[in-house]
């Protein structure tokens, strides 16, 4: 099957130049803000445990429900169709759509009267926000050259941290203001509790970053297979998904210590990230603004060193040859946590933890930019989308959805005591570590295999092989 049909093999056979520096970056800072903006969404939840748990009449096993698979499974299934479709169709309606979808459940889900009704607005807010990271991974991807797409992912992937942080900052200053737990009156939508207010403040920034998307360009897309029509032009080589689910299968060794190594360091950083404020809180006696201030702040000055130092790494590693450059930060990054991460959580002030946990946070950074850095260097320009997808349902079904479920199931029913959330830190985020070393050691031969098999690939499939 073909697609977009060329002019000659003369045009064809040069590769189209890159944007401009600067109309680059601003592409990336623009996704930034937009994966800033879902992370207010995703993370807010951390902050309000305990006054929605009093108000609602809830465990931590329901908050554990409403943080991880009640947003996670819908957020990774939804992303396969929508992985599809990013290969396929202008990549910047689809991210601008799914930023107002996602808004309008963030909005339902403070409007909720119930559990049930709570529930289905974050399943909303998962299948809205399945919509933007394979569509911006693929158009990054295709804005930068090779050895400088680490750093720009990297860019890309502060929103974790900032927009986490954010969550945190904004709740915590506003939760001095409006206390949590109290009604208030608001104009239209009636008496409300005051975290319930928090979600209607953080869909705000969905207008001003809807307008700006529409100024993106759909890039260019690269590393395309070739082939001729009918009429003897070039044209773009479709990918049936049979012959996707073909290529995944001879990387299958890759995609999956790739997939499940970077998952459980995602398991760990978004368990910490949901559970960490609740411990403050608990056991040390911090106010929800005093955690959102200082965690908040930590997570935005220190996740984006982080994220920078392991993108630039990882490009450092690349002009030097390693071809695993990727896979091999990740595994750094998840060794050097250990000592830092481990003892936070046990440590007998509330300062001393903060302390150990900036270092902690920095460490664990380092990963979320060479993560999808890693799969567009195997990945044909007409699989990104898709295997983006798969990449996302691994590390978010198990990260998102069993890293905070799970501490909470261990507080719950084998500490029995939600004073022990510390101890229920401990135990997941150290075996999830352990468990990523014990994949991604392996992996970085399977990678440097895959790399080899993309070239391969590439040369076979394309009457022109263009390298970028």
């Amino acid at each position: 099957m073909v697609d977009e049909p060329g002019t000659s093999e003369a045009e064809e056979s040069e590769e189209p130049p890159y944007p401009s520096n600067f109309y680059a970056w601003y592409c990336v800072i623009v996704l930034l803000g937009v994966y800033l903006n879902s992370f207010l969404d995703r993370q807010i939840l951390g902050l309000i445990v305990d006054p929605m748990k009093r108000t609602m009449g809830l465990s931590d096993t329901q908050v554990g429900f409403l943080m991880g698979p009640s947003f996670a499974i819908f957020y990774t299934f939804a992303g396969l169709p929508l992985g599809w479709l990013a290969d396929r169709v202008s990549r910047r309606w689809l991210i601008t759509a799914g930023q107002i979808f996602w808004s309008i459940a963030s909005v339902t889900f403070g409007l909720g009267r119930n559990y049930t009704q709570m529930i289905s607005a974050r399943i909303g807010v998962g299948v809205g926000e399945a919509s933007l990271s394979p569509s911006a991974y693929s158009m990054i991807a295709d804005l930068f050259p090779p050895h400088r797409l680490a750093r720009a992912l990297s860019v890309y992937g502060i929103g974790i941290f900032v927009g986490g942080g954010l969550a945190n900052f904004i709740g915590g200053q506003f939760a001095a203001v409006y206390p949590l737990e109290e009604m208030h009156l608001l104009p239209v939508v009636g008496e409300r509790y005051g975290w319930q207010i928090i979600f209607f403040l953080i869909a705000l920034p969905t207008v001003p970053l809807s307008l700006l998307l529409l100024t993106l360009r759909e890039p260019i897309r690269r590393n395309l297979a070739m082939v001729r029509d009918s009429a003897g032009n070039l044209a773009r080589r479709r990918v049936p998904v049979p012959e996707f689910v073909q290529y995944v299968s001879a990387n299958r060794r890759t995609v999956l210590t790739h997939g499940l190594g970077f998952s459980c360091l995602a398991f760990s950083g978004y368990g910490a990230a949901a559970w960490f404020p609740a411990l403050m809180m608990r056991l040390h006696e911090w106010t929800p603004q005093q955690v959102g201030t200082y965690f908040g702040l930590t997570a935005m000055i220190f996740g984006p060193i982080g994220l920078f130092l392991g993108g630039y790494l990882g490009d450092l590693l690349a002009t030097r040859g390693l071809r695993d450059s990727k896979m091999r930060v990740g595994l750094i990054s998840c060794v050097a946590w250990l000592p830092f991460g481990l003892a936070a959580p046990l440590m007998p002030t509330g300062w001393l933890v903060f302390a150990l946990n900036v270092p902690a946070v920095l460490i664990s950074a380092m990963s979320w930019g060479v993560a999808p850095a890693a799969i567009q260097e195997i990945m044909p320009n007409q699989m990104r989308g898709q295997a983006s997808a798969i990449y996302l349902l691994i590390i978010n079904l198990i990260g998102l959805g069993l890293g905070p479920q799970v501490i909470a199931l261990l507080t719950d029913y084998v500490f029995v005591d939600p004073l022990k959330v510390h101890f229920s830190l401990v135990c997941t985020t150290g075996a999830a570590h352990v468990l990523a070393i014990a994949l991604l050691w392996p992996g970085l031969r399977s990678f440097r295999e895959s790399r080899n098999y993309f070239d391969r690939w590439l040369a076979e499939n394309s009457a022109v092989l263009r390298k970028s």
